[in-house]
Parts: structure tokens; sequence; C-alpha cells
């Protein structure tokens, strides 16, 4: 069996299941439900996390509906007790425990995850970094879109066996960047494609720092950890707190606690947590481990010290600062009273009373220490609360500086001096584009104010051997204060981003039948005159544009079990499971006079040669 031919039509929901040696084609109505309390059959209990690649979103805000895990008989079990809001592009450095689930035993084969769009509060930049709401959200066949059904298959390495007594973990992560289009069919109406993708990973190590959100249950001095009711996102606190289940969280000497606005560290602040009253919110950060399964916090926030104790809060990005008054982008205003306004810029006045913490740090930090490009959640007190104009005075409150992610490509790696950095040319700042950003005041003088063209990062004593020039890489850590650059910021992590997973995406406009230089059994060439946007590989939020390369970028297939290639015609696709038929097809049905509208491939790209060698190729047909 070498391909498939299927239709699809907009009112269809199906599933469909990639095995080593078929397909099989789930039709998603009419499948028995269960759950472990509705059977005696033995139970084990698995974690479920939800995350975020990167995407071109300032906020992606909508309801998350059900969570579905499939087993081999195609039974289905629903683990996510009451529909959720989620802002996605909050959680591209970070992942945030969604609930702890006690299923059923047995071998799991697919997870679906349903978003609901109706009430989508989805902000996009235009060209000149201003905010545009999108109004017109529609699936690949230009259909509007209510719901979506978004379904991973749990095989293979991502294999999920739930048995009585061994904790497992599901990592499930929305790639907006590979899930979404935006075209501006209009300058200030655009236009959200999406075409939803999933990817999953069971109990395997992340990098990205893990948040748990809940209400303070039980401390254990003796076993040193503490026992917390999930409340993820957004769900409110009140109410049944059962809902999403306990989690146990361990502690060690290291670990920094902020409660009720005092500081501890070690077994000092597991101590004053038994203070605290049943329920307190609380939120913990931490890494979680394996063998077995465990949670180890880092820094514990409790009570006032929470993002919704007694004040008003913003998270967002400082990208800009007047004296004591900062410019804080992409906020997630949470009011006193319970209420969240998305998407808008806030004004925030500091004063010398204002109390600056940081992550992961147990040092005093004053309002200096606030620059420009700096994550940062803060407390105080709303005095404009107009949605256009809005305005918090934090003269009073506090401002908790957040690890902040800079990604960019490498220009210069100087390990020489006394102090080792890099130089980047500097693409983003958190999620934002470093056009957006005013640097003024940054630097010692207005000559040192940062530089995105030649932006300068500390590493001591990180090793930098293994760069080289022109390498996509992203940067964890902290920006320098405001008024000492340079350096511009102090790395605690970098990452080469060059090997990690590439998503292509290139767009024809028009549909264009010379699209492929040439089509080969292994592999395809690119012909990029005329093309539209976009037209880049994406690594981790990182753009490299094909059209700047110095050589044609060229398709080659990863020949495994899991590749899928497929030829879409409208409303009908053909799968392929074997490239060089997939080639074959392509080439014969674009003699026919099929114009390539656009193409997607996931892979890992090498930029020295300019070839993706990809494990999925989608090449649409107009």
């Amino acid at each position: 069996m070498r391909k498939f031919r299927l239709t699809y039509l907009p009112w269809t929901k199906c599933l469909l299941a990639v095995l080593t040696t078929a397909f099989l084609l789930f039709a998603c109505s009419g499948q028995e439900l269960d759950t472990a309390a509705d059977n005696n059959d033995p139970s084990g209990d698995i974690t479920i996390s939800l995350t975020d690649a990167a995407g071109d979103f300032a906020t992606y805000s909508l309801d998350v509906v059900s969570l579905r895990l499939t087993k081999a008989n195609g039974t289905e079990v629903s683990t996510l007790p009451l529909a959720t809001r989620i802002d996605f592009t909050q959680y591209t450095d970070m992942t945030e425990f969604l609930t702890v689930a006690t299923v059923p035993a047995g071998v799991y084969v697919a997870a679906t995850l349903t978003l609901d769009y109706t009430n989508a509060d989805i902000w996009v930049e235009d060209e000149t970094g201003a905010l545009v709401k999108v109004n017109e959200i529609v699936d690949e066949d230009d259909n509007p879109l209510t719901l979506a059904e978004m379904t991973v298959q749990l095989e293979n390495r991502n294999q999920l066996v739930i048995a009585p007594g061994i904790p497992m973990h599901l990592q499930l992560d929305f790639d907006l960047q590979a899930t979404n289009s935006v075209e501006f069919p209009e300058l200030d109406d655009p236009k959200l494609i999406v075409d939803p993708y999933l990817v999953a990973d069971v109990n395997r190590v992340s990098s990205k720092i893990h948040r748990l959100r809940g209400l303070l249950h039980a401390v254990s001095l003796d076993q040193q950890e503490f026992t917390v009711f999930i409340r993820p996102f957004y769900t409110a606190l009140t109410g049944n707190h059962h809902l999403f289940g306990r989690m146990t969280v361990v502690t060690d000497e290291e670990t920094l606690y902020d409660l009720n606005g005092a500081t501890y560290q070690g077994d000092e602040g597991l101590k004053a947590m038994q203070d605290l009253d049943s329920l307190t919110a609380i939120v913990v950060l931490g890494d979680l481990k394996f063998n077995p399964l465990r949670f180890d916090a880092k820094q514990v926030f409790a009570g006032t010290s929470v993002p919704w104790g007694n004040q008003d809060v913003v998270s967002g990005t400082v990208i800009a600062r007047q004296d004591n008054e900062l410019t804080v982008k992409g906020c997630t205003l949470v009011q006193d009273d319970g209420s969240i306004i998305f998407h808008d810029i806030v004004t925030v006045t500091v004063g010398d009373q204002t109390r600056v913490t940081r992550q992961l740090s147990s040092q005093s930090f004053t309002i200096q220490d606030i620059s420009i490009g700096q994550r940062v959640t803060i407390l105080g007190t709303l005095t404009q609360d107009q949605p256009l104009n809005l305005a918090l005075d934090a003269t009073q409150g506090r401002v908790h500086m957040k690890l902040t992610t800079v990604r960019g490509t490498v220009i210069e790696v100087d390990e020489e001096n006394s102090v080792a950095q890099l130089n980047l040319d500097l693409q983003s700042i958190s999620r934002y584009r470093a056009a957006i950003f005013n640097f003024s005041g940054t630097g010692t003088d207005p000559a040192t104010d940062a530089d995105p063209s030649d932006y300068e990062v500390s590493t001591s004593p990180l090793d930098l051997s293994k760069l080289e020039l022109g390498d996509p890489i992203k940067v964890r850590g902290f920006v320098q204060p405001f008024g000492s650059a340079p350096p511009d910021f102090n790395a605690l992590t970098i990452v080469s981003i060059a090997d990690v997973r590439a998503f292509l995406r290139v767009r024809w406009q028009p549909a264009s039948t010379e699209a492929f230089a040439s089509i080969w059994p292994a592999g395809l060439t690119l012909n990029l005159e005329g093309v539209g946007r976009p037209h880049h590989v994406y690594r981790s939020w990182v753009a490299t544009d094909l059209t700047a390369l110095d050589q044609p970028t060229t398709i080659q297939p990863l020949e495994d079990d899991n590749s899928l290639f497929i030829i879409h015609y409208g409303n009908v696709f053909e799968l392929f499971l074997n490239f060089e038929d997939f080639s074959a097809d392509l080439e014969s049905v674009i003699e026919e006079g099929w114009a390539v509208h656009k193409i997607w491939a996931r892979g890992s790209f090498n930029d020295a040669n300019a070839t993706l060698t990809a494990n999925m190729v989608d090449v649409h047909l107009k």
C-alpha cells in the first residue's frame, strides 16, 4: 500500500492515526467515553502539562474544551474536568501543569485536544509593530472556524502505558508556528488560517521550567514536601478545588520562598508554609524529574506574593522606560476583582518604595535593575482602566523580574577577554520583534545604548567553544540594569537551536507551476522566485530567510516508519509513506497544470547546505 486518497469535508471530524504498517481512520463520533470512576478496572495516575512553541502572536487566548485519551481498543477517556481559558503565548518558555488524572489502566494510542475559537481573543503585530485584533479565523479550506480538534499519536517512543502504582507524565505542545498563518488582505484587518498541530512527549525531560498554580493542601516537614490542589492557567480559585487533582512538590535547602511578601530559603521557608491557611493561593516554579516522577521546587510564591492576591497585576515585557515610567507590552492584566484583560499596553509607575525581586534569586534589587526587554510581573493599583489607556501605580507595589529569552544569530564570539561575551543580530526578546523596543537610556550614555544589530551578551562562565558565526541561538537570563550597558544582557543559559526541530513554511502568491527547480526520487529543490510570505525556516522562534541563503533550499526525506508525505488538492488529499512515490505523483500533477500554493515541512535543517531532512512534507496545490 503506497498511498491513500481521502476526501475532507468541513463538517467531518476525523482522527487520522498513523501506524507503522497501515493507516486507521476513526470517526470521532460514536466512540465510547470512559472515566476511572465509571468502572472497577485497575487504574493509574497521569500528570498532564501543556506548553507551546512560539508563534507570531501577541495574544492567542481561547477556550480549551476537552482533552481525551484514546485506548488501543478505541475507548476514550476524558481527563479535563471543565473548560478553561488559556493564552497560549504565555507558555513559549514555560510548561504548566494542567491536571493530574486517575484513568483506567491500559495502552493509550492517541490524545485529542479540542479548542473553541468562538470567543477567541487573538492579536498579531502589523509591520509597524502595532497590535491588531484578528476578527476572521478560518480553517485550511477557508471555512469559518469554531471548534478545532488536534490529535497526536502516542506510539513508539511516546507510547503511553498506564498501570497501577506507576505514575506517568504527558506533555502536550500546541505549536503556534506550525498551526497558524496570518494574512493581511487589508492593512488593518488580518485573517488567521488555522491548521491545528499538536506534539506530545511521554516521560521526557524538558528544558523549560515548569509552573504549578493552585491552592495549598498540606505541608510535611519530615518529608520536605507539600501538596497543592491544581488550578491551572486562569481557572478560578474558588469552587471545587479537587477538580484538577493534587500534586506533591519536593523541596530542598536551595528552594526559595516568597510568602506574603517575606522571603526565606530551605527549611525555614517550609516551616513558614505551615503557618499559611489551608487553600492559600500558591505558585511553584521548578523542574519535573523522572525515576521516580517528582516535581522539584526552585521557587515558591504564596499568599499576597502570588499574582492574584489582593492587588491588580500586570505581566508582560518592558519595551520602553522614561525615568520611573515603564511601558509594558503584551500584558495580561488580572484585576483584584478577578477580571482579566489581555493584549494591552500598560503604563506602570515605580518609585523608591517599590519592592523589586528576581526569579531564582534571594538578592536585593532596586527599580534601577528594571530595563528594556525585561519580563516582569508587577503588583500595584490600577489608576486608569480604559482598555486602550491602562495605567498601574506600583510605587507602593512590587516588580518581580522573570527569566527573559532573547533570540538571534551569532555575529561575534569573544572568549579572549576576562569577561566572555557573544554578540547577536537580535531577532526577538520574549516573543516580540526587536524593532518594537526603544533602547534609549539602557547605556551609560547614548552611544552605548543597546543596539539590536549588535546586541552584547555577557556569557561568563558559559562555554562558547561550539558556537559558530551565523548560528541561530536562544539565550535565557536577565537584562542588564537600566543605564549601565554594555553588556546588554547577562546569560544564564545558551542554547544553540541549529539542531532543534525545524519548520519550513513557504507560500507562493500567486500559486506557481514552477515552485520546484527540480523534483527527483530523493528530494525537492525549491524555486523561490516570486515567492510570498512566509519563506522561512523556523527554529524555536528564530527565523531563517530562505531567500537570503547562498544556495537553493532542498528538502530530502527522513525515511523512517513515522514519515508522512501529503499532497493536497483542495478538499482531497493523498497520503504517502514513501517519498519516491510522493515525488513521482507530485511531478506528474504539476505537469498536468496544478500549481503549488504553499509547502509546509518538518524536520532538521542544515544551514551549511540549506537542506531540510523532513519526516513530514505537505504540499498544497491549486
